[in-house]
């Protein structure tokens, strides 16, 4: 009997470049290109800093492919490797964002000696191995035009260099901000922000003030009167490369340490024994290791990534996510250090995971959307959503089973109410607000969603772990 082909899908984050579009089909990532956009391909498949990246592995796998699989339309066809997980700018922490910025400019300094530039500058451009960036928009390179400046440069400024100044000069998280637009920052909204002797940190006034007085002054230009401008005013290559240099020393420059926290030092400030601990992680190991290896766990609540290193020795990738931007940049300036490229750490606030965005709300898929994982960790986590935010029971459970799976698996700590974390909890909250905060209605939840293969109480008494089969 023949198989079935499955469906071409069209990716809903493609479509601002008419010349190619990145579709799906089945496993296979491929990219459509036109007549003009296959010759700019044929073209840059045969410079000599482009095959380097790609064997550096600072560009995603690409390579041509028969363009009939993607129907009629277009010139030529290229398959790219997979990313593992999709992640977007206002998931990272500050250093990855700044090392995303830096891969970004250290391929566009590659490119402009061979007539190559990039014609977009997004953060979205870029995604991840682990601990590790990756350029993802072959489509983006582009030829060089005499007297044109780089045309990803207010991209670049509105979703890499403004977050980074936010963070770096300002001590400012860039998460929300990045979040809220999707096409980042506007020069006019950082401003206000950097008026006074703020002008003069490093990057401010070039960047900030007189690119935005500059994008007011050229409003009604065209880009070709722009173009002529800068040839009759002696703009180069040579000029572009230094322009390029310049913003690559001063993206080194920006750093932000993160300050001491509770959550920075939680291994050793919070409550669990030893006991607690070892049987802890016994537990998660049996659940790693129950069935077939795992393609993909979400350790949810990672914190400095424990139990992500631990996934990450059975399973295929891990995606450690964190409310707190200071713990995941530590742990990921240390997964960096290692090499790693099997855990990529997040930065999502569980009570309020990353809706889809941009247009029509699908151009940026959501958490849930983008989870599809074999095996979820949640591990401390549910008192926090039930009694920190009050989130019911029931729904927790319910949008965990969501993120996995059919027949996927749930390892789940449940947190009793005399325990020590939850009363702390409790005695914030008024008093009889959560009368269904027990673990026979956790148990009910659980066992509405699958059935509960595990169960293991914890030496203290006062947690109990569960395994849940989804749907099973």
């Amino acid at each position: 009997m023949a198989t079935s082909q499955p469906p071409l899908r069209a990716e809903p984050g493609s479509f601002r470049d008419p010349a190619n579009r990145v579709f799906h089909l089945g496993d296979q990532v491929l990219r459509g290109l036109d007549e003009e956009a296959a010759g700019q391909w044929r073209a840059l498949a045969a410079t000599g800093f482009f095959p380097a990246l790609l064997a550096d592995g600072k560009v995603c796998g690409t390579e041509p492919t028969d363009p009939v699989t993607l129907g009629q339309g277009w010139t030529a066809a290229l398959r790219h490797e997979r990313i593992p997980f999709v992640s977007h700018p206002y998931e990272w922490s500050f250093a990855m964002l700044r090392d995303a910025a830096l891969l970004h400019l250290e391929i566009l300094r590659a490119a402009l000696p061979e007539g190559f530039t990039t014609k977009d500058g997004s953060a979205y451009n870029l995604q991840w191995r682990g601990a590790e960036p990756i350029f993802i928009d072959v489509g983006s390179f582009t030829p060089t035009r005499v007297g044109e400046p780089w045309a990803g440069y207010r991209q670049f400024c509105q979703t890499m260099l403004y977050p980074l100044l936010l963070g770096a000069h300002l001590g400012l998280d860039f998460q929300p901000w990045l979040r809220a637009r999707v096409d980042g920052i506007e020069p006019d909204q950082l401003r206000p922000l950097f008026g006074g002797t703020r002008r003069l940190l490093p990057g401010v006034l070039t960047h900030v003030h007189l690119h935005g007085a500059m994008q007011r002054r050229n409003a009604a230009a065209s880009t070709a009167d722009v173009r002529s401008q800068l040839r009759a005013a002696g703009y180069s290559s040579e000029l572009a490369m230094a322009t390029v240099r310049g913003i690559e020393k001063l993206v080194r420059r920006l750093d932000r340490r993160p300050a001491a926290s509770h959550w920075v030092d939680y291994q050793r400030t919070c409550g669990y024994t030893m006991d607690d601990r070892n049987a802890k992680e016994r537990f998660v190991a049996e659940a790693l290791t129950a069935g077939a290896r795992p393609r993909l766990v979400l350790d949810l609540g990672a914190n400095d990534g424990r139990y992500a290193r631990l996934a990450a020795r059975h399973a295929d990738y891990v995606v450690a996510v964190e409310q707190d931007p200071a713990v995941v940049d530590e742990l990921y300036r240390t997964l960096r250090a290692e090499g790693e490229r099997r855990i990529l750490p997040l930065v999502m606030d569980l009570a309020d995971p990353s809706p889809g965005g941009g247009w029509r709300g699908v151009e940026r898929a959501s958490f849930a959307d983008r989870s599809d994982a074999d095996l979820v960790l949640a591990l401390a986590v549910v008192h926090h959503l039930a009694i920190g935010r009050n989130v019911p029971l029931p729904e927790i459970v319910d949008w965990l089973a969501g993120l996995v799976t059919p027949g996927g698996r749930i390892a789940v700590e449940f947190v009793h109410p005399e325990d020590p974390m939850a009363r702390r909890l409790l005695a914030n909250k008024p008093e009889g607000l959560f009368p269904d905060y027990r673990r026979e209605e956790f148990e009910r939840s659980l066992a509405r969603r699958g059935r509960i293969s595990r169960r293991r109480d914890l030496p203290s008494g006062t947690r109990t772990l569960y395994e849940v089969v989804v749907g099973g």
